[in-house]
């Protein structure tokens, strides 16, 4: 029989709807039965693609004798991290302050008034990895509750307070800012730098693009080559290990090696979005198609797999996938991406076999060579080990040719590929990672003159604005999926739209975006602004299921909310960009590492601005002449303004009235460019604007 998941729309909980736990999803019905019953909860949060979450289902949630215990003592209750952060957010809070560490599955035990009083990740059943069982930590805390109640309460109470006190801001102002925060990032960047391998730190190794973002602005800024070196060393690594899908491209979520060889083999979309925006600009640095092309790999793949018939992009693939077609229940770890040397053989035949497996490393035993979980026995998990030179002066032919046979083997393994099980798919579309995936197509529209892309971040902002925007409340909904938009928009989606809707205008030029921009960035300020401490909270006001509003400034995997919506009101000059920065500057002053992404927005506030405003015909190919001038360079702190006509003359003066008096010359392509709105002769040679560009 179904649990109450069964009329959820998340496939997170719905793959838990059949569990004998009975689980309810978040919300008063949980709530009312914990004060009625008088029994925690148990809160188990975690997301549709996460491998120690299916474990944990596996071993616990599935096991009857299991669930009878947790029904009997407890409410249990399921959440999708990825449909409501804020939950996530505030009790993983607590478990990072009370155990030192976090992660998913996220299990955390509250009290019917929601306050925690004990937490951690993933349990083993049993006694195992050094941790405590399942099933003896659950005995444990009900007999605790039975018989020690009143301290639970009061520690549960304690905590909260001491969460809310450590969240209040530290008063501090934007002027106490300056490049030396910079410069103190970028010098822990390069202690931390792994020089061989690429990357910051130590195995595992995630992408966290929000610090190559930091290091290209900081090389634009300073032009300090070290900066540069250690972000392309660390992009050429990623491309080149097992953390790029080499058949399909798409990036895996983390390498769980130093060396970016064994990756833990999920897909998310905030991955693809951000990493292409990573090779992009270092291509508009380098000059160099090698990273362009990973950047088109990856769209394309997202283009293919991770996107709605309606335009929207989907969520999330799988690390696990099914091993054998006969026996689907049984799946394993990259399942779908890995290969036997015998496979190759027989599906490529040689010399071609021998070729594919020189150049990507393949061998006759398999090649994880460190293999703790005995997953990858006998496979071949595909990186790029020898170059196109190396390949052809290995089998003597010449590299156009070597190129050719490869191209050919990829086709032929994609295509074997394709008759296997692919990876569960999370086809929910989230407004947060769907303006990270427009802003990632709009830049790459630019930088690669490619309509295609721009048409895929078109199509995806108009599905979210049809699908999940009430335009009459001006208000954003966080996810959609099978029909139904619901829950209320959060900081990050209302920043990321707004960010995507500012890239957006920069690629086709429609005036409306920049006027929705402005609209859903008031309307941020009316949820989420502190008024008293400056920065934005990561919920509107209102919520009763939530202990507190935090607010979120850590920029990991995604950018955080308050990252973006300083970095949006910056470029938009709006006059809440100042307060906002004094309700930041302690954090960005006492920890810059943590928010790279805010470092951004700080590097952009201590620099000159420059604005590019043309006047000519989107459609004349001098026009197109000029924007591929002004795109193939990387000036983060520089915007370009189109006008067409008189109409957005005038709609866009509104907004920038320095543009009232800007027009064409003789009826040709006309460029004024102007810093800090302080402008230059107009001028209409393409080699003029190429000076004044300098």
């Amino acid at each position: 029989m179904p649990n109450h998941l069964i009329a959820e729309k998340s496939p997170y909980l719905l793959q838990h709807a059949h569990n004998p736990v009975d689980w309810y999803p978040w919300g008063d019905s949980a709530f009312e039965k914990a004060k009625r019953e008088d029994k925690p909860i148990f809160l188990s949060i975690g997301y549709s693609t996460c491998h120690w979450c299916h474990v944990m289902e596996r071993e616990s949630f599935e096991n009857d004798e299991i669930a009878a215990f947790l029904n009997a003592h407890f409410v249990p209750v399921k959440v999708d991290r990825e449909e409501r952060p804020d939950v996530d957010r505030i009790y993983m809070t607590f478990v990072q302050a009370t155990t030192g560490s976090g992660g998913w599955p996220m299990s955390v035990f509250l009290t019917p008034a929601l306050k925690p009083f004990y937490g951690g990740t993933y349990f083993p059943p049993d006694n195992r990895y050094g941790r405590p069982g399942f099933v003896s930590l659950l005995q444990s805390l009900a007999h605790a509750w039975a018989t020690d109640r009143a301290k639970i309460d009061k520690s549960s109470q304690d905590v909260i307070a001491q969460l809310i006190q450590q969240a209040e801001p530290k008063p501090s102002r934007a002027s106490s800012l300056d490049s030396g925060i910079l410069d103190s990032a970028y010098n822990y960047y390069r202690r931390t730098f792994d020089s061989t391998h690429g990357g910051f730190g130590d195995a595992p190794k995630f992408p966290r693009p929000v610090s190559l973002n930091f290091l290209l602005r900081y090389y634009a800024h300073t032009r300090n080559e070290e900066a540069l070196d250690m972000t392309l060393k660390t992009l050429r690594a990623m491309a080149e290990g097992g953390m790029n899908d080499q058949l399909g491209g798409g990036f895996h979520r983390y390498s769980v090696d130093e060396m970016w060889f064994v990756p833990h083999f999920e897909k998310m979309l905030y991955d693809q979005a951000q990493l292409v925006t990573s090779y992009i600009e270092a291509y508009q640095i380098t000059g160099d198609p090698y990273y362009a092309e990973i950047a088109r790999n990856t769209l394309d793949y997202v283009m293919r797999e991770m996107t709605d018939a309606g335009g929207g992009f989907y969520s999330a693939e799988d690390a696990d996938s099914v091993i054998d077609p006969t026996n689907p229940h049984e799946k394993g770890e990259g399942a779908f991406y890995v290969w036997t040397r015998q496979e190759l053989d027989s599906i490529l035949g040689n010399p071609h076999a021998a070729i594919f497996a020189y150049r990507y490393g393949m061998e006759t035993d398999g090649n994880v060579h460190h293999d703790p979980h005995q997953e990858f026995g006998g496979k071949n998990i595909l990186s790029i080990r020898h170059s196109l030179e190396e390949t052809a002066s290995r089998f003597q032919l010449e590299r156009d040719l070597i190129e050719a046979n490869l191209d050919g083997s990829i086709l032929k393994l994609l295509e074997r590929r394709g008759s296997r099980v692919r990876p569960h798919l999370d086809d929910k579309i989230l407004t947060a990672w769907n303006g990270l995936m427009i802003s990632a197509f709009a830049k790459a529209a630019q930088a690669l003159d490619e309509p295609r892309y721009e048409d895929a971040a078109r199509r995806a902002a108009d599905f979210v604005l049809t699908k999940m925007y009430d335009r009459e409340g001006g208000t954003l909904l966080r996810r959609y999926r099978d029909g139904e938009a619901a829950i209320p928009g959060f900081l990050d989606d209302y920043a990321f739209f707004v960010q995507a809707l500012l890239d957006l205008y920069e690629t086709g030029f429609r005036v409306s975006d920049i006027e929705l921009a402005i609209k859903l960035t008031d309307k941020i300020i009316e949820l989420f602004e502190d008024r008293q401490g400056g920065g934005f909270y990561g919920t509107a006001e209102g919520d009763s299921g939530l202990v507190m509003r935090m607010k979120d400034d850590y920029d990991g995997a995604e950018p955080s909310g308050n990252s973006i919506a300083l970095m949006n009101l910056l470029r938009l000059s709006h006059t809440a960009a100042e307060r906002t920065l004094n309700g930041l500057a302690s954090r960005i002053a006492h920890q810059p590492v943590a928010v790279p992404q805010m470092l951004v927005a700080l590097n952009y506030y201590l620099s000159p601005k420059r604005q590019v405003v043309l006047a000519g015909r989107h459609d004349h190919e001098s026009t197109r002449a000029f924007l591929r001038k002004i795109r193939s360079r990387f000036a983060p702190n520089s915007a370009t303004f189109l006008i067409e006509s008189d109409e957005t003359r005038e709609r866009l003066a509104k907004l920038i009235p320095a543009t009232a008096e800007m027009k064409q010359i003789n009826g040709m392509t006309t460029a004024y460019v102007c810093e800090n709105y302080t402008c230059q002769l107009p001028v209409t040679d393409i080699d003029k604007l190429a000076e004044l560009l300098q």
